[in-house]
């Protein structure tokens, strides 16, 4: 199957099972699993930070974070379309009783420092006790500019606030500007990155922060039944995910490009290659074809696609370059 709905689908290599199957492991719960202490500490140090803590997923890695820096009773501001507000479930809210506050993203991703400004509440009994300063890199497959994240942490400690990188992406982000991840990480007191998308992990996500952020993480992620024991099995594949996943997500975003320049040229989809970035092409239908119908017929080749009028179609490990042309082939055979 060529399967575009995320770059969440990537099998795990075959290091990585060989490296799960041989696995020194211990109860990561008492703390004592080598494979993941060592995961956690090479993530630390790779990153910038005190400490990290490895976790079943990216919706816990963020909520986790949120609760940390938030007691019940704050809010934390972020975009209209970030992941933690829109697609994890309102844990915030219903888990941390903490308010999110939406702000609305512009077309590059970013929010609008004059609109973060203006939404930190006073210190009034009538409002929310403004804390956090969420942001997400890369959103909606758009990388946010690195002069833009030094004003925006600029505004937040001026203005007494954290903030927190949803990074469940950010090495596409680092890969797109051709720098190190730890110069997106240096903005942020907390950074959640998402080791089983296109780092290949079969699952897991790291948090990172400081010492008091994760020792208040690693008790939240007990009480919410996250705390795992022999880790280390996933662990291994994990550390891979960060060593030898990182440099060849350029070919992802290549072949998002390749992807992206070929619908352009049929009239059935309306796509602006410009706007391409790392791996995610985004294309719209025309009114007269069905998304549901186009998806069946896609199935029935071979081809997994999410049936929407805007398509999200994302690159990952096990989409070739080869595949790309398939599909586009495919494309025009059922549409001729």
């Amino acid at each position: 199957m060529i399967d575009f709905r995320s770059d969440t689908v990537t099998q795990p290599t075959e290091a990585m099972r060989l490296a799960m199957s041989r696995a020194e492991v211990g109860d990561d719960v008492y703390g004592d699993d080598p494979t993941v202490n060592n995961l956690q500490d090479m993530a630390a140090d790779m990153f910038g930070f005190d400490a990290a803590l490895f976790v079943s997923s990216g919706t816990q890695a963020n909520l986790l974070a949120l609760m940390s820096h938030c007691e019940r009773g704050d809010e934390y501001l972020c975009g209209q379309q970030a992941h933690n507000y829109k697609f994890e479930g309102g844990g915030a809210a219903v888990l941390g009783s903490i308010q999110p506050q939406p702000l609305n993203n512009q077309t590059d991703g970013s929010i609008l420092l004059s609109d973060i400004e203006a939404a930190i509440k006073p210190d009034d009994v009538h409002f929310a006790r403004t804390r956090l300063l969420s942001l997400e890199n890369t959103i909606g497959g758009k990388v946010l500019r690195q002069d833009y994240l030094a004003q925006a942490q600029s505004l937040a400690f001026n203005r007494d606030l954290k903030i927190h990188l949803d990074g469940a992406r950010v090495a596409n982000a680092a890969v797109a500007q051709d720098i190190a991840i730890a110069d997106i990480t240096q903005y942020f007191d907390s950074v959640s990155i998402c080791l089983s998308k296109g780092l290949c992990a079969p699952i897991g996500s790291i948090l990172l922060g400081d010492e008091r952020l994760i020792g208040k993480a690693t008790r939240w992620r007990k009480m919410l039944g996250g705390g795992m024991r022999q880790a280390g099995i996933i662990a291994a594949a994990a550390k891979l995910a960060l060593t030898d996943q990182v440099d060849r997500l350029v070919d992802d975003h290549h072949n998002a490009k390749a992807l992206a320049l070929l619908l352009a040229e049929m009239p059935e989809f309306t796509v602006d290659a410009n706007l391409v970035q790392t791996n995610m092409v985004f294309a719209t239908l025309a009114d007269d074809i069905n998304p549901k119908m186009l998806a069946a017929s896609l199935a029935d080749k071979g081809i997994i696609i999410s049936p929407s009028r805007q398509l999200r179609l994302v690159t990952h490990k096990d989409i070739s370059a080869n595949d790309i042309k398939v599909f586009v082939n495919t494309l025009k055979q059922l549409m001729g």
